[in-house]
């Protein structure tokens, strides 16, 4: 009984020792991009200053400001890019032993064991691992709904389902696409021919986690302008979450591939009973299907949205390869030798996983390196403290990016922000207020030179900003002065504007 325990134990802790290890392997990558400043700017503010925020932006993230108001406030000095990083670590690994979890208790504990550790191996999830963001929160909420699911069916009662709606409901708010869970766990009840006493369970469960969330949908309907920058999903699209799910390395997904189609081989069980297919497919495929046809009219799909849906991949392929050593135990039972008993075939089973991981090293070093993200703030913002001098005027164009200012404040000391009329957490804002486009036009006309921290898109002569002061920085600086100097880091400039000597253009 002890050693069962112990074997149990060790099917999930494996999974997660080498979750938390692949995610603290170069955390310290370097500077933060916008997303995750926005994260570290927002969270060291008050809690007050949160809520009022939330009112006009950012309130589908709203309870993971929270939860990293806290995690930073734990930091009484100056927390950094690991700090910001290390919940999503944590909640990564907690993710791989549930994962873990879910294949030992509906298969057997060698399926949960290579589910887990497949699920640590695969890139897409390293790279959330060390994102200051909440979408690795939500995939451990979700995979441990999924696991409260199986065992509220197992069992009954009203305190499982109470669990099972409790957690969810948590992780909608943390993140609200995490509702199209609920679609994957009607798809496992339905392969499972559940029975009505199952289904009225979970549609109270499930009740209460819509009614709970309506409040975050009303709010962040208000917000949509916020992703209208994304584009409807196509074909292309599909296939390449598809290729994220199983490995990006062309070895490894064929060999996923193959495995996991073998793990649909027992997709219905007998009547009522749940199979890890039956999970493991709806969890994988019907949220990122549901929410890419619903951007057909509206989009909204972006993979991270949805990460929670790849734990059911690895399961199913675990299960493949759990089928495939069943198959190939039978032909060798025709045979003289001796069948490996289970233990070299657990071990066969992890080496095959290391062999896959070792194909993907290269991918997830290249992960490591700060300009596989968008930006890198943290270069910027120390471009800046080798240029500027206490007292030089910065202009930011547009006004967000300030952000870099936000998430590196030393490195902007003493400088004097010219277009901001009120900060932040004064006016409820993320960027803050700026000032009209007289006040700025006068501001400018007091300075003979000004630095422009400038996103790459609005240097181009096309560039037509909405806002009338945005649209003053541009005419100021292009009419008033001449650029002297320029450093490009990725998709931001840091430039200097000089006022032309009067009578040397001539």
């Amino acid at each position: 009984m002890r050693s069962g325990r112990a074997r149990r134990a060790a099917v999930v802790a494996l999974p997660a020792a080498a979750m938390l290890a692949v995610g603290l392997w170069g955390l310290h990558r370097g500077g933060m991009w916008r997303d995750e400043a926005v994260t570290y700017q927002v969270a060291r503010r008050t809690v007050p200053q949160i809520w009022r925020l939330l009112h006009g932006v950012d309130a589908v993230h709203g309870l993971y400001y929270l939860l990293m108001h806290l995690v930073l406030a734990a930091d009484p000095g100056h927390p950094g890019e690991v700090v910001l990083r290390l919940p999503s670590v944590c909640a990564a690994a907690v993710t791989a032993g549930l994962v873990a979890a879910l294949g030992a208790r509906l298969a057997r504990p060698r399926v949960g064991l290579w589910a887990g550790l497949l699920y640590a191996a695969t890139p897409l999830v390293g790279h959330y691992a060390q994102e200051g963001r909440s979408y690795a929160l939500v995939a451990a909420g979700a995979t441990g709904a999924t696991l409260l699911l199986v065992r509220a069916v197992a069992e009954g009662g009203r305190r499982a389902w109470a669990l099972y709606g409790a957690l969810l409901g948590v992780t909608c708010w943390l993140h609200e696409f995490a509702v199209l869970l609920l679609l994957a766990h009607a798809g496992t009840l339905a392969l499972a021919r559940s029975s009505g006493r199952v289904w009225r369970g979970w549609g109270c469960a499930a009740g209460g986690v819509v009614l709970s969330l309506l409040p975050m949908v009303v709010v962040s309907h208000a917000q949509s302008a916020q992703v209208a920058w994304l584009r409807e999903p196509d074909v292309d699209t599909a296939q390449e979450l598809l290729r994220q799910y199983l490995g990006p390395t062309d070895g490894v997904y064929w060999v996923c591939l193959a495995l996991g189609l073998l793990g649909l081989t027992r997709l219905v069980g007998r009547r009522g009973e749940l199979t890890l297919a039956a999970v493991a497919l709806p969890l994988a495929v019907l949220p990122p299907v549901a929410l890419m046809l619903a951007s057909q009219l509206t989009p909204l799909y972006v993979d991270r949205y949805v990460l929670y849906a790849l734990a059911g991949a690895p399961l199913l392929v675990a299960l493949g390869a759990d089928r495939a050593a069943g198959m190939f135990g039978r032909l060798w039972s025709h045979g003289t030798a001796t069948m490996p008993r289970s233990p070299v075939l657990t071990l066969a089973g992890v080496l095959a996983v290391l062999l896959a991981l070792t194909h993907q090293v290269p991918l997830l070093r290249a992960d490591r390196v700060p300009s596989t993200r968008p930006d890198d703030l943290g270069a910027v913002a120390a471009a800046v403290a080798r240029a500027l001098r206490p007292g030089d005027p910065v202009l930011f164009l547009p006004a967000h990016a300030r952000g870099t200012e936000l998430a590196y404040p030393a490195d902007f000391e003493g400088t004097r922000d010219v277009a901001l009329a009120a900060p932040g957490p004064a006016s409820g804002t993320l960027y803050g207020r700026e000032v009209g486009a007289g006040t700025l036009r006068r501001r400018l006309a007091g300075v003979d030179e000004v630095w422009a921290v400038v996103e790459k898109y609005a240097l181009v002569s096309a560039y037509r900003p909405r806002l009338s002061t945005e649209r003053a920085k541009v005419a100021v600086l292009n009419q008033q002065f001449v650029l002297r100097q320029e450093m490009v880091m990725d998709r931001v400039a840091l430039r200097l504007y000089v006022r032309p000597i009067r009578g040397a253009e001539g």
